[in-house]
């Protein structure tokens, strides 16, 4: 079964709702699903696995694929962290510093990555 994709319209109308303030359920979880979509489009790979909890999480960035267990690579992030990377008022480093981020392995580090290219 093919995986479900985010309409680009949905993506940027539940987006634009989170950074204005929005903090409905529906709007934060289809902003989280969209922008981590649009990362794992532009950057495809299977070697570090990106989490938001509870909404989604996905593989991406280039590099050794693993099978099972736990990813050797794994970023994991709450909603409005990730949000704030995505869409590039916060930074990467300074996510880390604050500890709003809990990033592992030699490849989690999305600095080159962030913020997420969207669609105009």
């Amino acid at each position: 079964m093919p995986r479900r994709t985010i309409d680009d319209e949905d993506g940027r109308r539940a987006l634009a709702a989170v950074v204005e303030g929005g903090t409905q359920r529906s709007d934060v979880a289809t902003a989280v699903r969209w922008t981590l979509q649009r990362l794992a489009e532009d950057v495809p790979g299977n070697s570090v696995e990106v989490r938001v909890p509870p909404f989604a999480a996905v593989q991406a960035i280039p590099g050794p694929r693993h099978t099972r267990g736990t990813p050797p690579n794994v970023v994991e992030t709450d909603a409005a962290t990730w949000i704030a990377l995505a869409t590039g008022t916060l930074r990467w480093g300074d996510a880390v510093d604050a500890a709003r981020v809990s990033a592992s392995g030699s490849r989690a580090d999305l600095t080159d990555f962030l913020p997420v290219r969207l669609p105009a």
